[in-house]
């Protein structure tokens, strides 16, 4: 399977989709290589990145599942580098 260099960019916009998305997040640690999350306090909003070293299926799982959160939008970018 290939593996892919891939950010996802969430929008958390309910807060009670934390847990879960915590949760997703936990589950797919082992191909996270990193994670920033900004407060936007003036607009009541969450903005997190998320940098991923995945195959390609395991990436759109996440997203797809991260996506399906109330509350919570996702999008993915990929790098043109894959291994």
């Amino acid at each position: 399977m290939v593996q892919r260099v891939a950010l996802l960019a969430i929008i958390v916009e309910k807060t009670t989709a934390v847990n879960e998305l915590n949760t997703l997040l936990h589950r797919y640690a082992e191909y996270i290589i990193g994670r920033m999350g900004i407060p936007y306090r003036a607009k009541n909003i969450n903005i997190i990145s998320i940098a991923l070293d995945a195959p390609e299926d395991i990436i759109a799982a996440l997203s797809g599942a991260i996506g399906r959160l109330d509350g919570v939008s996702c999008k993915v970018a990929y790098s043109n580098f894959m291994s």
